[in-house]
């Protein structure tokens, strides 16, 4: 049994992570959590140990919270869910929503995509432990965020995000939702 939850080294973290996260853009597109509350109720049957449960109700709570910041109708906007997600500490869940938004861009915005799913995973590698990851995906990030800035600077606080991840590596992530 694992000591914490590391997706990289525990296989059923790893699975409980990537089912959570992979029920997320129907809990988004509904805007009713239960998708997620399926995908928990299975692998809380089995009545894991403490640090499952804590990473899946800890999950599910901040998808609630997801969906109550969101704007009561219309499709979620990508970048203002990404920064939602990137504030409440949900870095996987980050990439996923916005890799699905990337497989059918092109150009700039698909590289604005790219560049800020890898920012995501700095914090999910710096979260694991593994801050040499953590400053090689940055390094990739930070010159096509420089570049691509004034795309995302009306919703998104991208100058921080730069700062943060431009050497020495903040592992505090930024805010990134304009207030």
């Amino acid at each position: 049994m694992a000591h914490r939850f590391n997706p990289f080294e525990d296989r059923l973290s790893r699975d409980i992570r990537n089912d959570l996260s992979a029920s997320l853009p129907q809990v988004l597109e509904n805007r009713c959590l239960d998708g997620a509350r399926s995908v928990a109720e299975a692998y809380l049957q089995n009545n894991p140990a403490e640090i499952y449960r804590d990473y899946i109700e800890r999950r599910l709570t901040a998808y609630h919270l997801v969906l109550e910041s969101l704007a009561p109708s219309g499709p979620p906007a990508p970048l203002m869910t990404a920064a939602i997600l990137w504030d409440l500490g949900l870095f996987f869940e980050v990439h996923e929503v916005l890799e699905l938004h990337w497989l059918q861009a092109t150009g700039d915005l698909k590289q604005l995509l790219q560049a800020l799913i890898r920012a995501a995973g700095v914090y999910i590698y710096l979260e694991a432990g593994y801050p040499q990851r953590s400053a090689k995906i940055a390094a990739k990030a930070v010159p096509v965020l420089r570049r691509l800035q004034d795309m995302a600077a009306e919703q998104l606080q991208i100058e921080a995000m730069i700062a943060a991840l431009e050497e020495p590596l903040d592992t505090t992530p930024p805010r990134l939702r304009r207030e």
